[in-house]
């Protein structure tokens, strides 16, 4: 049986020098690769013209790129696009490309499925198949039609980031690092639900910014719709983070899906100022996009106007969120691939 190759993509420049030592390449032959990889356009190792040809020869007989395009996309009437790419173990996932105006955003997955069970999430409803590597995260943006507009990417598509830390930490080193993409960490948000230690070491070990999934600043109704709750306590969470300075540059923001009769009365605005005090951060209110077999509904955008103000009242920086793509199933919490992964 022929052995399967290795996928170069994915792999850190430390990843590429050791390659480079193990086979007694000259050090600087590591940053070329990690340059054709990262920085142009290629589809094949060939095509790295300034590798001597026994480098590219045996990076042939024993590595692939690894590039996968979209096998399928659809596209919203507000112009946002839902890709879908494959996976291992004969999966999918899904990835929401999103334009607005001087911005294009790409909402990337970290794992086909999640694990969270969210009572109010598609993905979460799917359950959990696999991670993804590195490789395939990055894959998300090298394949994407749309690369070179790119202006922000958000780890807010399918999958608990935290949960698959190593392999997210590793593909924000290639976003942000000189040898990779070279983008600036404020161009990137990571969204979790806050699972620790991952998010003190997220913290610790990044620049980018972090958004928390919220829901609820009352103990037993975040249960209600988060099992995490009973791991990672809210309370916890918060303290953790006011230990840190976000009065620069990084930001954190809280995300807040608006149920109607649930979490959008005054006692949840005295809840969450409370909860939030001392904190700098920005709330977002997201609208719940009602789906078949979930028992919530989206709160009027009149209550969220309110809930808005009067958070804004409390000096707690608030905004609505748009909602983008939910014609096609794009939207905050409607990612799911668990018919395709069946077919």
């Amino acid at each position: 049986m022929v052995a399967e190759k290795e996928t170069l993509l994915g792999k850190s420049l430390s990843e590429l020098q050791e390659i480079a030592k193990d086979n007694k390449w000259p050090k600087f032959v590591a940053k070329q690769i990690s340059e054709w990889l990262y920085k142009k356009d290629i589809s094949s190792i060939e095509e790295m013209s300034n590798i001597s040809k026994k480098v590219r020869s045996f990076l042939t007989d024993n590595y692939v790129i690894g590039l996968k395009k979209p096998v399928n996309v659809q596209t919203s009437v507000d112009g946002t696009k839902k890709y879908l790419y494959t996976a291992q173990g004969n999966n999918f996932i899904e990835v929401a490309y999103i334009p607005d105006r001087e911005r294009a955003t790409l909402c990337v997955s970290t794992q086909v499925g999640c694990k969270m069970g969210c009572k109010f999430c598609m993905t979460g409803k799917q359950g959990f198949q696999s991670n993804l590597s590195a490789g395939d995260i990055i894959n998300q943006i090298l394949s994407l039609p749309e690369r070179h507009k790119l202006t922000n990417i958000v780890y807010m598509g399918m999958g608990e980031p935290f949960d698959n830390y190593d392999e997210v930490m590793k593909s924000i080193e290639i976003i942000t690092s000189e040898w990779g993409f070279a983008m600036s960490p404020r161009r990137i948000t990571v969204s979790t639900i806050g699972v620790m230690p991952a998010m003190m070491d997220f913290l610790e070990n990044s620049e980018a910014h972090l958004a928390v999934s919220l829901h609820s600043a009352i103990a037993e109704d975040r249960l209600r719709i988060m099992p995490v709750q009973k791991t990672h306590p809210l309370q916890n969470i918060i303290n953790t983070l006011k230990t840190y300075d976000f009065s620069g540059q990084r930001r954190v923001s809280f995300e807040y899906i608006m149920f109607k009769g649930f979490n959008d009365k005054a006692e949840h605005v005295k809840e969450l100022t409370k909860l939030l005090h001392g904190l700098q951060c920005r709330v977002n209110l997201i609208r719940f996009h009602k789906t078949p077999g979930f028992e919530f509904e989206g709160s009027d955008r009149k209550s969220m106007e309110w809930f808005r103000d009067e958070l804004t009242k409390n000096h707690i920086t608030t905004t609505i969120r748009a909602s983008r793509g939910e014609d096609i199933f794009a939207a905050c919490g409607l990612l799911s691939t668990k018919e395709k992964n069946k077919k």
